[in-house]
């Protein structure tokens, strides 16, 4: 259980924001959900911008998704993982690199390639310490070949950072 009880189907509002949220997550809301809808202004502004971060950036989704799943594994954000492992998954990830994240900061250099490496380093440091290293920085510039996928990637990391701090201040599992 969270530290501070879940909002029922009953207590949840307004109805029209609730239409929305269900209707992005299948026709139900999320632990999550019930936690963000304890500040109307807040659950809307969240789903707006994380909805763009999860489906409208030109990053590939297998970059996505590693930059989410570090974030969780870092910061200890289990409901985060849980959430994120099939989508890698789908977005081409293998159960081997799933596993292998899951002992970060180590990036095993045999499962992941040079983009994946570099993603993960920046994803490393920038939850870890916030501040990154030029080398690192520039890794990570010539393996994304661009600067709005740079930009996306470190606006992917640093949006699941909030993500994964809601999640582990209020204790969120998976259901």
């Amino acid at each position: 259980m969270p530290r501070i009880p879940y909002i029922t189907d009953e207590e949840a509002g307004p109805p029209e924001l609730v239409a929305a949220i269900k209707a992005r997550r299948g026709g139900r809301l999320a632990e999550l959900d019930r936690l963000l809808l304890y500040s109307t202004p807040f659950a809307t502004g969240w789903g707006l911008m994380m909805g763009r971060v999860r489906t409208e950036l030109s990053l590939s989704p297998l970059l996505r998704e590693i930059g989410m799943l570090g974030v969780a594994v870092i910061n200890g954000a289990e409901y985060e993982f849980h959430h994120h492992s099939q989508p890698f998954l789908d977005a081409g990830g293998t159960p081997a690199q799933l596993d292998a994240l899951r002992r970060l900061p180590a990036i095993d250099e045999t499962l992941f390639n040079a983009t994946e490496r570099a993603a993960l380093q920046l994803t490393v440091e920038m939850t870890r310490d916030v501040k990154v290293a030029d080398a690192t920085f520039a890794a990570a510039r010539a393996a994304l070949g661009n600067d709005t996928h740079l930009v996306e990637l470190i606006a992917v990391i640093s949006s699941y950072n909030m993500v994964s701090r809601f999640l582990v201040a209020l204790e969120v599992t998976p259901d």
